[in-house]
């Protein structure tokens, strides 16, 4: 196990080592807005801090991490510059992180198998990076999730940790975090694409419930939104039926889905 992190942290470190020298953008002190001020303004400094976020998603999702993965790659398209995203195994179709505005050229991915917070927080010791993420079903201690807190504020990189687990109820999901942010993200039923086929599913942009249930400085909300676009970007929605949402919230709570990052 020692050999296998020694090599895999020095192939990051020379990774890393490129896009220092290539001079990659910084982002010091700057929050990442949703440009959408319903949610924009619940949040401390009107967007998301170079700080530690965690995210989730509700009911099957918990287990593949979809919408989550998606609503962070939004995210971080709207910043410039290259990104680590580390992961225990590689499950992703990458190039669909596209699809949410992230050119997959910009990314690094590193599977570090139970090495996911080790290689977190190297990464989060380089500025030139645009952010970083990590992927774990792990257990992740509040002690673990201080460190990745205080090396991201002090680098000035954003870190988000996308909690995965086999369980919907994962008692370890819901145990005290330093993240600044926590987020559920829950798909919902999408309207009608068509309007002459209104039973015809699948093809509008996909709606989510995002659920902010931890905010430093802020108190819980819930949003229903439309999901990130090719820009990076959600949308507001106001026009949901209750039946629309108490279906969604059905579908969350028993359904299945497939892991992938077009949710």
């Amino acid at each position: 196990m020692e050999n296998f992190k020694h090599k895999e942290i020095q192939i990051l470190r020379s990774r890393i080592a490129g896009i220092q020298a290539a001079g990659s953008p910084k982002h010091p002190g700057t929050a990442i807005p949703f440009g959408i001020p319903a949610i924009d303004n619940r949040l401390p400094g009107n967007g998301l801090q170079n700080a530690l976020h965690e995210v989730a998603g509700v009911g099957p999702e918990t287990e593949h991490g979809t919408a989550a993965a998606r609503f962070i790659a939004g995210i971080l398209a709207r910043r410039s510059g290259p990104l680590l995203w580390v992961q225990e195994w590689p499950d992703m179709y990458a190039p669909a992180l596209a699809g949410a505005g992230l050119a997959p050229g910009r990314v690094i991915h590193l599977r570090a198998g139970r090495l996911v917070l080790a290689a977190m927080e190297e990464g989060l010791h380089t500025r030139s990076l645009a952010g970083v993420v990590g992927e774990t079903s792990s257990r992740v201690t509040l002690t673990a999730s201080r460190r990745l807190h205080l090396a991201a504020e002090a680098s000035g990189v954003p870190a988000f940790l996308l909690r995965r687990s086999r369980r919907f109820d994962d008692a370890h999901l819901a145990e005290p975090s330093a993240a600044t942010t926590r987020w559920r993200v829950s798909p919902l039923p999408a309207p009608p694409p068509i309007l002459r086929a209104p039973t015809v599913p699948g093809l509008a942009r996909a709606v989510w419930r995002l659920d902010l249930i931890r905010c430093r400085g802020g108190e819980a909300v819930s949003w229903i939104v439309e999901a990130t676009d090719a820009q990076g970007c959600l949308r507001l929605v106001s026009d949901l039926s209750d039946r629309q949402i108490a279906e969604g919230r059905r579908l969350a709570a028993g359904g299945r889905t497939i892991r992938h990052v077009h949710a």
